[in-house]
């Protein structure tokens, strides 16, 4: 994720991070991460091969991966081919987008999802096409708090699969930013049940692990605590 060392970088520099490598992810099973990978060159093979043999490979290659995600979660083949299926181009990962608004207190903004499990969690969502991360994250923040803000500092940019989350059939990305808030009030959605202000110590237990998990709220407070610190990433 980071260019190599420079030749002639000041010896003062902090020392580059390793650059990704290929295994699993230590916080999800070997099996979901083959899945994902078998998954994704079969979707790539498919969006650009020409050869009609080929692409039949990577179709078997594609019904692999669907069985090896059905037998492993539970879930019906056709649920999981559908969502697969609905995939096409060249395999990325899907970019989330978070929110750590700060109030003039220090405290910082929650949501409660309607959706699942019905916990709290950092405003966000998908980054939308056409929207800068950015804007993104702004418009998340509206449509599930009614407040304005603006964001200003990219925090962190994490792997989800290396934060301990919950597993999920495809790869993906989320970038967290701390925000400034500029005007609105608090309103639900069809989205969110409800909304608060949290100190750090008032978080609440009752987090949506897969969108927020409490190292990453902790990590928040530092930010904002600190505007100088570098931005974060796996």
């Amino acid at each position: 994720m980071s260019d190599p060392p420079q030749s002639d970088q000041p010896q003062s520099d902090p020392p580059q991070p390793d650059q990704p490598q290929s295994d699993p992810p230590k916080s999800d099973p070997a099996w979901l991460s083959w899945g994902r990978e078998i998954q994704a060159i079969a979707q790539t093979g498919l969006a650009f091969s020409k050869d009609p043999y080929d692409l039949d490979r990577f179709a078997t290659l594609r019904r692999l991966a669907v069985r090896i995600m059905a037998e492993h979660t539970g879930a019906e083949l056709g649920r999981i081919e559908t969502l697969f299926d609905a995939e096409a181009g060249y395999a990325t990962p899907k970019v989330g987008v978070r929110a750590a608004v700060f109030d003039a207190s220090g405290r910082i903004l929650m949501v409660r999802e309607t959706a699942d499990d019905h916990r709290w969690t950092l405003p966000g969502g998908w980054a939308e096409t056409n929207q800068t991360p950015a804007q993104s994250v702004t418009r998340e923040v509206f449509e599930e708090s009614g407040y304005h803000v603006r964001p200003v500092k990219l925090a962190a940019v994490w792997d989800r699969a290396r934060q301990a989350q919950p597993p999920t059939l495809f790869s993906v990305v989320r970038m967290f930013f701390v925000c400034a808030l500029q005007g609105g009030s608090a309103t639900t959605s069809l989205e969110t049940s409800e909304i608060g202000w949290f100190a750090e110590a008032d978080v609440p237990a009752e987090l949506s692990l897969r969108r927020t998990l409490p190292s990453q709220i902790s990590r928040m407070f530092a930010h904002w605590r600190d505007p100088g610190l570098a931005t974060e990433f796996d």
